[in-house]
């Protein structure tokens, strides 16, 4: 049996970590309990973190619940016939609430899932019971149009301290030798994934009845690499040119982390100065990023990682202590509006380039012109 299963805790109170949301959440379940109605709960944080033993520990201070993994079943129908009847009819125990639970809802995506976040907006407009749903991405666009409407509570990482606490107990339960420096270890690369030091716990323990810090460094570390969100925020916050290259260890397009910086340089920096310094090192990162892709060399990339990372970091004075909203970028959806445009340009230029002998460069270069003289509509049927 699985130690995640086994020692999965069954009240609020026996979860571990996230104090303040904890009494967020009870003072929703008392409010509920009282007869006053309540917006959805939304449980947003990182995998790993107790989200859905937490709703599951709600769960059991109402009559029943109802459970549906969002990522799972996601086209509207789905969702409606499973969720959406349960959501608004009475409990089989009388008056009594049901709990509905929506996991995973930020695993809606794609074609496939066509009419799934509208399907959670009629379930949240119609239930007449306590709906809790759970995601992993705070900044998810498939989230912008729910959040609003429901009591988000922002999931913390587990401290490490109190992950090794429990290992501790678990430990002592299942009578293994611990050396506190492992446990102090485990718990600290588990980086507050509370699912994953279980799991790593229990993988040691199942072939040694001790566990040491020689047997953690046998198995592989958790893979401890940023998100695209945290790089840029500690590209922006920090200061320490080696906290910064840390931080863009990331398995992504380098080109689109630069992107994301560009896009919320204004969002942190307020001074003038500091975001026109910010933006010529996002230039000249860019400018190696070209070289890269023209030479094929691409060694040119340490140079342009260095430039969007440490070079956008100290562009700024000091450190803003501020919480700051980043976003995606804007222009992927502006290039998005105006592909019909780009197209239509495209296939003109390419009538004209045939037509006239002219490099594509040369035919766009006359658009300008093309554009005053056919003002005249006369004109512009003559000339075509």
């Amino acid at each position: 049996m699985l130690w995640t299963d086994k020692y999965q805790p069954k009240t609020i109170k026996e979860v571990v970590g996230n104090g303040k949301q904890k009494q967020q959440i009870e003072h929703w379940i008392s409010k509920w309990k009282e007869g006053v109605p309540q917006k959805p709960l939304f449980l947003i944080g990182p995998a790993g973190i107790g989200k859905t033993t937490l709703a599951h520990a709600i769960a059991r201070e109402f009559s029943e619940y109802v459970e549906l993994n969002a990522s799972d079943k996601r086209s509207y129908d789905i969702i409606m016939n499973t969720i959406g009847e349960s959501s608004s009819t009475k409990s089989l125990f009388g008056d009594n609430y049901k709990i509905i639970i929506l996991d995973e809802v930020d695993g809606i995506h794609g074609t496939n899932d066509r009419g799934g976040v509208r399907a959670i907006g009629q379930i949240i407009k119609n239930a007449k019971h306590p709906l809790i749903m759970t995601a992993n991405d705070f900044y998810s666009k498939k989230l912008v149009s729910i959040k609003p409407k429901c009591e988000v509570i922002k999931m913390q990482k587990v401290h490490t301290n109190s992950i090794g606490a429990l290992l501790k107990k678990i430990a002592k339960k299942e009578e293994i030798n611990v050396d506190p420096i492992a446990i102090k270890e485990l718990a600290k690369q588990s980086n507050g994934d509370m699912r994953s030091a279980l799991n790593t716990f229990q993988a040691i323990s199942d072939k040694n009845t001790t566990f040491e810090i020689e047997d953690l460094e046998k198995i592989s570390k958790k893979d401890d690499r940023s998100t695209i969100f945290d790089s840029v925020r500690t590209v922006l916050k920090s200061n320490t040119p080696s906290k910064v290259k840390k931080a863009l260890y990331l398995d992504e397009d380098p080109t689109l982390v630069m992107e994301y910086l560009a896009e919320n340089i204004p969002r942190e920096y307020e001074r003038k100065s500091e975001i026109k310094e910010a933006y010529d090192k996002i230039a000249k990162a860019d400018l190696y990023f070209g070289r890269a892709r023209n030479s094929r060399n691409y060694g040119y990339w340490k140079y342009a990682s260095d430039f969007m990372g440490i070079g956008v970091s100290q562009s700024k004075k000091e450190k803003y202590k501020k919480f700051t909203r980043l976003s995606g970028p804007t222009a992927f959806t502006i290039m998005g509006k105006n592909r019909g445009k780009r197209n239509l340009r495209d296939r003109i230029t390419e009538k004209m380039s045939k037509k006239m002998h002219i490099s594509n460069s040369v035919a766009i270069s006359m658009f300008p012109y093309l554009e005053i003289i056919f003002k005249d509509d006369e004109v512009a049927w003559e000339i075509s």
